[in-house]
């Protein structure tokens, strides 16, 4: 009881945070059984028929299933496998400017794409290639000779996709890796030089090695996310003649449960996805502790 006294006004910070989460994370999990039930708005929850696994069979064997799964894992390895890393090598860069004013002056510029809505930054890309006059349309078709509607071509969704996500998140992301690089002993640097290590030898035996804890644990936290594509960047960037190659889980569930009402069937695809990342998480724990890495738990 004393710690509450003496840590109330933290506690009173958290509430908020706390309120937000019982609300919309915890609470709504109430409803996830419907996966297992065939609802029916009119009967309610708890007067719908139990169907127990018909819905996950149905996806499963759906003749939409490997084409739903490859989209959404191609999607999800751009994310993990070069954005990722991206923001690694941002951050690297960054802390190896040494002008104070230019270091912090390409911080903020790279941090301002974060704060755009997926809106705004997919208009953006509709203006960049837009045909005939989008700066990048004309530049592209000259370099590859082509001319071709790449907001319509499947063979440019994905490119596309991946140069949003590196625009728009990579330098947000290298905020707590240059948090992480701030806590480096210089005294190791000064060594370093003294012994005759050049700028690559420093950072790959002293930088990374120091940051390599906190690499780990966001690595096992996106890998949780892996499936998780985002809805609104592909929502936004697909159309009619890329859609062989644009659905992925996330659209096809608003393409079920909203527009079609297939309320069981839709949680019981957001069910599964959310069992894959929990494996996910406590697999790549799992192998960071074998490794001798520290994990999240």
């Amino acid at each position: 009881m004393t710690d509450v006294v003496r840590y109330r006004w933290l506690i009173f910070m958290m509430l908020p945070g706390i309120v937000y989460f019982v609300l919309f994370r915890f609470w709504p999990m109430y409803g996830a059984h419907i996966a297992f039930k065939n609802y029916i708005p009119f009967l309610g929850i708890e007067g719908s028929e139990w169907v127990g696994l018909a819905h996950f069979e149905e996806f499963f064997t759906n003749p939409d299933f490997p084409r739903l799964l490859t989209n959404t894992l191609i999607v999800a390895s751009l994310s993990l496998f070069i954005a990722f890393p991206l923001t690694i090598v941002l951050a690297l860069l960054l802390n190896e400017l040494r002008l104070t004013i230019l270091k912090r002056t390409v911080q903020t510029l790279v941090y301002i794409p974060h704060f755009l809505s997926w809106t705004v930054v997919v208009s953006l890309t509709a203006l960049l290639f837009a045909i005939g006059n989008g700066p990048l349309w004309t530049f592209f078709n000259d370099l590859f000779g082509t001319d071709s509607n790449m907001l319509a071509d499947p063979d440019w969704f994905r490119p596309l996709i991946l140069m949003q996500m590196v625009w728009k998140d990579t330098g947000w992301g290298t905020i707590i890796f240059l948090a992480a690089l701030a806590g480096v002993d210089q005294e190791q640097y000064q060594a370093a030089i003294i012994d005759g290590a050049g700028r690559w030898q420093r950072v790959w035996h002293i930088t990374l090695p120091s940051i390599r804890p906190v690499i780990i644990i966001l690595l096992i936290l996106q890998t949780g996310r892996f499936l998780d594509t985002g809805f609104e960047q592909i929502y936004l960037m697909s159309n009619s003649l890329n859609r062989d190659v644009a659905d992925v889980f996330d659209t096809y569930v608003y393409f079920t449960g909203i527009q079609q009402g297939a309320y069981s069937y839709s949680t019981a695809i957001g069910l599964s996805k959310a069992l894959v990342g929990v494996v996910l998480i406590f697999g790549t724990n799992w192998l960071a502790k074998r490794f001798n890495q520290q994990g999240i738990f």
